[in-house]
């Protein structure tokens, strides 16, 4: 959640050839980053990306300094930089493993620590380049107050919205033995999905997604098009686009079973499902 106005104001104010957005982080989260160190000015003196050991922030031994990934450069300095890195046949041509740090010495590297500007705290910012992560940030947007509001109006978000109608929960059923009702609650649906007597909890509904009566769908992300079939239960589980649960199917509790299944499983036991999965009852319609 960031002001980019902010951070290119200050790299032009500060004449910097580039500039790193930059937020504190735990050690033991250190070695998944570009671990900076910095003097009081905010110029970058070292930069190690992704170290097995990273060095503690100078008087706070438990955090490291840590690159956000967001960079902002002078034109015709990173035309350079990105030239001059192109004919080094070594260089795996990433920028942080080899254009920031061949850039530190040299040339004028400011840090942009990303913080509140009212409480001067960090503000909310997420890396999701694992897929725990990225399940982490996206259950937090169902949480009742969340960091990151999507319905914060002063913080709006532009999008593409689908051109199908609006989510919709069906049957209503109290009075059989197998009670009958669609609803969801502490969850995100998107348009078109409907709930036709199925119930899903602290979930996130993509489009077009279809839960079918009996089914259970908890603490999930539901990618466009999933069709989640009868009496179907569903717990911790990322599935991606068109996959096509059987009915009766769990996933997400026999976590052996899902691995057998060929599913990837994450070190929290986060059952991912893909678009290609090699379990043969699987089908996919889009």
């Amino acid at each position: 959640k960031m002001d980019y106005a902010e951070l290119i104001r200050e790299h032009i104010e500060s004449k910097a050839d580039a500039t790193v957005a930059c937020i504190p982080v735990t050690l033991s989260e250190g070695s998944e980053f570009g671990i900076m160190h910095i003097d009081d000015n905010q110029r970058v003196l070292s930069f190690d990306e992704k170290p097995e050991y990273p060095e503690h922030m100078p008087g706070d031994p438990e955090h490291c300094l840590a690159s956000m990934g967001v960079y902002v450069f002078k034109t015709n300095f990173l035309f350079d930089q990105l030239c001059r890195d192109a004919t080094v046949s070594e260089s795996r041509h990433d920028f942080g493993h080899n254009i920031i740090p061949s850039i530190i010495d040299s040339c004028h590297v400011r840090a942009y620590p990303f913080r509140d500007k009212n409480t001067g705290e960090k503000s909310y910012w997420r890396d999701v380049g694992t897929l725990d992560a990225y399940y982490e940030a996206n259950m937090d947007l169902v949480s009742i107050d969340p960091l990151l509001n999507l319905y914060d109006r002063t913080w709006e978000l532009r999008t593409y919205h689908p051109n199908f109608p609006p989510p919709k929960f069906v049957f209503h059923d109290h009075t059989s033995d197998k009670p009958r009702v669609g609803h969801a609650v502490d969850s995100i649906v998107g348009s078109g999905t409907i709930v036709s007597g199925g119930y899903v909890e602290g979930s996130i509904l993509s489009s077009n997604v279809r839960v079918n009566s009996w089914a259970n769908v908890e603490d999930s992300i539901l990618f466009e098009g999933v069709d989640v079939g009868r009496h179907t239960k569903i717990r911790r589980a990322i599935i991606d686009k068109g996959v096509h649960i059987p009915e009766g199917m769990e996933i997400g509790f026999d976590l052996e079973q899902d691995r057998e299944h060929g599913f990837t499983v994450t070190e929290s036991g986060i059952v991912v499902i893909p678009r290609t999965s090699a379990f043969a009852e699987f089908q996919v319609s889009v």
